[in-house]
């Protein structure tokens, strides 16, 4: 695991909804956290369910839930915070990213 991967972290409220994702999903499920490019700000993330682990990937395990984030990804997000919000205007996962110097109005995509 590259050291800086350890500064990603996933939220307590994060796990429990990843867990339940998961909980619907076959046994062996993992949530992949990724960056690609794109979105109105540059840069936006993408969350996909994933049965198979890359020898490289960093896995963040709490409550249950395993999130797996690959090497270039890990780069655009160390230092992040992956989130899980529910108001009134609807819920989603939130990466809170230190790195990022703008994002977009809707959340998903951001700027370094």
């Amino acid at each position: 695991m590259p050291a800086m991967s350890a500064s990603i972290t996933v939220t307590e409220r994060a796990a429990r909804k990843i867990g339940e994702i998961l909980r619907r999903e076959p046994a062996g499920t993992m949530l992949r956290v990724s960056v690609e490019g794109g979105g109105c700000s540059g840069f936006q993330y993408k969350f996909d369910t994933e049965r198979a682990k890359a020898d490289d990937d960093t896995v963040i395990e709490k409550s249950g839930a395993t999130v797996l984030i690959d090497p270039v990804s890990v780069n655009y997000m160390a230092g992040a915070e992956i989130d899980f919000v529910d108001d009134l205007i609807g819920s989603a996962f939130k990466v809170n990213n230190p790195q990022a110097t703008a994002s977009c109005g809707c959340g998903t995509s951001f700027a370094l």
